[in-house]
């Protein structure tokens, strides 16, 4: 975590409402996935928000996550160096969220390096792992490892093709959206800035 003196006033209330959006139940079934895929020889950590941020902090953990979703040869991150080197850290960060994106991680679900890294919004870190979880469950490639009621399928697009003769025929129609014409007329309209004529 940062060097950083305490909060206080407006500053202070906002992060405890970041800090109110974290799951303790939701970590525990994070970190029992990433042990599952990455494998497990590695070492959990212990329970909380702040032992779960330092436990994926330097990013090592994260990269063996999301090439450990890709088959032999094809993962994403070709070197994953153990450094405690800061900006070596932040950058193992970047790569795991551009690898999570390029695998089908919507933007909108993607945490900021500084959320993790100084423990900023581990509830965003959350997210985005549930969201990588869904991507790789829905993916089914046989690369996802787990218990399958951890996370939702995300939804499918599910595409139609219509024949060039049926594209023509609802040419033809008006849409309800429309409203509809029925029982209409012009009677009693008036041209624009004219009276009526009363007779």
């Amino acid at each position: 975590m940062a060097n950083r003196g305490p909060s206080y006033g407006l500053s202070r209330e906002v992060q405890a409402k970041i800090e109110q959006k974290y799951d303790v139940d939701l970590e525990q079934r994070l970190v029992d996935w990433i042990v599952a895929q990455c494998g497990g020889n590695m070492e959990r950590p212990q329970p909380g928000r702040e032992n779960f941020q330092k436990w994926l902090m330097d990013g090592t953990i994260l990269c063996r996550l999301i090439n450990s979703l890709y088959p032999r040869g094809k993962e994403p991150i070709k070197k994953i160096l153990e450094t405690q080197m800061a900006f070596k850290q932040m950058e193992k960060i970047s790569q795991f969220l551009q690898a999570a994106e390029a695998y089908g991680v919507s933007t909108t679900d993607i945490f900021q390096t500084v959320d993790l890294w100084e423990g900023k919004d581990m509830a965003a870190v959350q997210r985005t792992l549930m969201a990588l979880g869904s991507v790789a469950l829905t993916k089914d490639d046989g690369h996802y490892r787990g218990d399958r009621d951890w996370f939702n399928r995300k939804a499918q697009g599910y595409r139609r093709e219509f024949s060039q003769e049926q594209l023509r025929q609802g040419q033809g129609l008006i849409g309800l959206q429309m409203g509809s014409n029925r029982g209409a007329s012009q009677a009693g309209m008036t041209g624009y800035g004219q009276h009526r004529q009363i007779m």
